[in-house]
């Protein structure tokens, strides 16, 4: 492969990455967003709580604290513009004895210092209007209407597709090997497949920030990450309404606890654990695991309808003892620019994440002009799900294939599929389109639909046939050959 320049590499296509590249697409640089995964938002972005904190727990005067604050504000105005699932539905921390009363107290104070809106203690009557199911041990909780809820797959997928759509580069399957300056300062990024060159380098890698840092700093700065691991319930559909806010236990040194909350699809999320582990691809559920997630949300919630799951995840934070973000252009390494260490709540600070790091980008660039026409709007695909009867025969009567309906589950039909396809962003795995329309997020996983997903892919996709899609990218392959002869040809 010749050598490709940019202006910018972003390696890593997480929702933070994702969201840096939607706002360096508004100026007048080359960008290219490098992903060794298959598809964006394959890694934290896509496993974690899907919740947008109000900023209350955050150290006052850290950059955590300031881009949570700054991005729940956001959050609303952009999911608007990108055509993106969230709602502003409130979180709750729960007290369940008058002696750990006074944590509510702390969280309070540093909420109000950290800037978040009409935060207060309720006791346990209001509680109890605003969540039946509480635990009967609770006495009062922290109050924060600021909070949210927001579609993480659909976030991230939007905001590269408005990326796209300016002109920014997506390399997948890509995976960065080792990286050196030259002596024009110019960096030489070598991947998986072959080399790129680049003004700057934007490290949003997550879990593998860490490394991608030390190949660019000196022996004196180095960067160790740790991959915490979180376990999940989901709960289906069918449970629904059990939960109406983010309900948390008080945090302790490991995190936030175990949370029950709603999402925005109508399943319910149960979790997580906070593990410290070695592997950065352990992303596997355990016995132990699952278990501490039932037990432990028992302490804010009572009688978690459990028989109701369907499914069981973990995701990866990627942790450091500072417990902040990373952010900024590394001394001794000109034009290489961390958004390291984002964890909890990265998700929640990804739209001023986006912004912030863009800035920094722009100064070593010495700042580009912007593009006099930068479409930053998205029109969403149709979600036939939520569409009212009379909304989806008008929609039939325009596109017959939105009539058919592929998986059963979620109500995803056959043009939903199609359009996701088609988008900026093609996606040509069957996660990959889950994470667009949800075709395979429902009570069956997929068990039903999946067949017939597989062949809109690989029929709407000119370079693919069937044995070309995979459930998740290269090593999962779910079609070996034919056991008949097709057409004009012999078995295979």
């Amino acid at each position: 492969m010749a050598d490709i320049s940019y202006d910018v590499v972003i390696v890593g296509g997480g929702v933070s990455g994702c969201a840096i590249a939607r706002e360096l697409s508004r100026y007048e640089t080359s960008v290219c967003v490098v992903e060794q995964q298959e598809d964006v938002c394959c890694g934290t972005s896509k496993a974690n709580s899907a919740i947008v904190h109000a900023g209350f727990d955050a150290q006052t005067g850290s950059l955590m604290a300031r881009l949570n604050v700054e991005g729940a504000r956001l959050m609303p105005g952009l999911c608007e513009e990108l055509g993106v699932d969230y709602q502003q539905i409130g979180s709750l921390v729960v007290c369940t004895s008058e002696e750990t009363r006074p944590g509510l107290m702390e969280l309070l104070s540093r909420g109000v210092a950290n800037g978040v809106d009409e935060l207060r203690i309720i006791d346990r009557e209001e509680l109890l209007a605003l969540e039946p199911n509480v635990s009967d041990e609770a006495v009062a909780a922290l109050w924060a209407p600021a909070a949210g809820i927001v579609n993480p797959f659909q976030l991230t997928v939007a905001l590269a597709e408005v990326a796209v759509v300016n002109g920014v580069d997506f390399r997948f399957n890509e995976k960065v090997e080792s990286l050196s300056r030259e002596e024009s300062g110019l960096w030489v990024i070598r991947t998986s497949v072959g080399e790129l060159r680049s003004r700057c380098v934007v490290n949003a890698a997550g879990v593998f920030a860490d490394e991608l840092h030390n190949m660019a700093a000196g022996p004196d700065d180095r960067l160790a990450i740790s991959p915490r691991r979180g376990q999940y319930y989901v709960l289906d559909t069918a449970a629904a309404g059990y939960v109406r806010h983010t309900v948390f236990a008080l945090p302790t040194a490991l995190g936030k606890g175990v949370l029950v909350t709603p999402t925005t699809a109508g399943n319910i999320l149960v979790g997580p654990t906070a593990e410290d582990i070695d592997d950065k691809r352990g992303v596997d559920t355990t016995a132990g695991g699952v278990a501490e997630v039932r037990s432990k949300s028992s302490i804010t919630m009572k009688d978690v309808p459990f028989q109701h799951a369907i499914r069981t995840f973990s995701g990866l934070r990627a942790h450091q003892p500072g417990h902040d973000f990373i952010i900024g252009e590394v001394a001794g390494a000109p034009g290489f620019v961390d958004c390291a260490a984002i964890e909890s709540p990265g998700l929640s600070s990804a739209p001023a994440i986006g912004r912030t790091v863009a800035d920094i980008v722009r100064s070593v660039l010495v700042y580009p002009a912007e593009k006099p026409f930068w479409q930053g709007t998205r029109k969403r695909i149709p979600d036939v799900e939520h569409l009212s009867l009379e909304e989806w025969t008008a929609l039939v009567k325009e596109r017959p294939d939105y009539g058919h309906i592929i998986c059963r589950c979620r109500r995803v039909t056959e043009g939903q599929i199609v359009d996701a396809v088609r988008s900026p962003l093609k996606p040509r795995s069957l996660d990959a389109v889950k994470r667009r329309v949800e075709a395979g997020m429902g009570r069956c996983q997929g068990g039903f639909c999946s067949p017939k997903v597989m062949e809109i892919i690989a029929r709407e996709a000119p370079d693919m046939v069937m044995g070309d899609v995979t459930k998740m990218g290269p090593g999962s392959e779910l079609v070996f050959g034919h056991t008949r002869p097709q057409a004009g040809g012999e078995a295979r």
